[in-house]
């Protein structure tokens, strides 16, 4: 059956957002702060509310098939996808910034009990697979897309097959182990991994301050600060590096909230880090911005069920655009 109106559910650490489109483009995006407390249940169930809420926005009675784009790692519970997040399952988490006890969440369960067509897939996966068609790397069958955010996530295609992976979870080197000399601990219990080093989360948590205030600290020239976030930059860019020389990649495509504000300037450290090794590999690599700014997951989520008819069309209207230019 043609799908006539669609939904995406992008699920982050800090906020979820709803998208509802159609061929001409997009209806209506809603976001807020994601549910981390009452049962493992409330998260699903807030997404079901608020895409409620953007449906009877938009005026459509409902939507034929929902794409689901969400932070993991994901865990196969009774057939079903959930969530097992150390940035939102507080009994996963050996940081104590988490209201909850959650050893788990029953996505996929909660959400098919009211949208029966739907596609699941971890953020940064979807987000490449939107970037694919719509953003940097149009059409690259080569290429990494990376998330700087709360977390660290990277979505990897190769030879044009996007990867998944036996639960869905391939491209979780956010949580690869750099050093074993960093005091640096991740929410998922690892010292030392790339996501401990450097996500806003695991920043904030080790610094004492909020992420924005370190990076926009750095950017005027707070020398501290510059230490700090240069260093980061220097560890994404030999985490890219180590990708390139597994994956023989083309082009690596990086957004999240950290990137979309500090990229202009951490862009040519991180790309430094992958051109100056070995040039067999590392030639040609480029480092590029997502072209879809801060709303890659929402359109990633849309392209996981959005008819291929409608590609074209989206390509030349870029209907995103009005949502972009609103800061919410």
């Amino acid at each position: 059956m043609e799908k006539g109106v669609i939904g995406g559910i992008d699920i982050g650490g800090t906020k979820v957002a709803v998208t509802v489109a159609t061929a001409q483009g997009v209806l209506c995006r809603l976001s807020e702060p994601t549910c981390k407390t009452g049962a493992p249940e409330a998260l699903p169930e807030q997404l079901i509310a608020l895409l409620d809420a953007a449906m009877a926005q938009a005026g459509v009675p409902g939507v034929d098939a929902v794409g689901v784009s969400s932070c993991g790692p994901f865990a196969r519970l009774d057939g079903r996808l959930a969530l097992v997040t150390p940035n939102i399952c507080g009994a996963l988490s050996v940081a104590d910034d988490l209201p909850n006890d959650w050893a788990s969440i029953p996505l996929e369960r909660v959400l098919r009990s009211r949208f029966s067509s739907m596609v699941i897939c971890n953020d940064a996966v979807a987000a490449l697979h939107a970037e694919r068609i719509f953003g940097a790397v149009q059409d690259e069958p080569d290429c990494i897309y990376v998330t700087w955010s709360t977390g660290v996530g990277f979505g990897l295609c190769v030879d044009g097959n996007l990867l998944a992976g036996k639960s869905g979870n391939a491209g979780h080197a956010g949580h690869m182990l750099m050093s074993e000399s960093s005091d640096a601990l991740c929410g998922c219990g690892n010292r030392g991994d790339l996501e401990g080093m450097i996500s806003g989360r695991n920043l904030a948590r080790r610094l004492g301050r909020t992420t924005a205030d370190i990076f926009n600290d750095a950017r005027e020239g707070n020398a501290a600060a510059r230490e700090i976030v240069m260093d980061a930059a220097h560890w994404l860019g030999r985490a890219l590096y180590n990708l390139t020389a597994t994956l023989d990649t083309r082009r690596i495509v990086i957004g999240g909230a950290v990137w979309e504000h500090h990229g202009d300037w951490l862009a040519p450290i991180v790309q430094q880090e992958i051109s100056s090794r070995l040039p067999a590999l590392s030639q040609g690599v480029q480092v590029l911005s997502a072209g879809l700014g801060r709303l890659v997951a929402d359109i990633g989520a849309l392209s996981l069920v959005m008819p291929p008819a409608w590609q074209a069309q989206w390509r030349t209207t870029r209907p995103w655009q009005e949502q972009l230019a609103d800061p919410s």
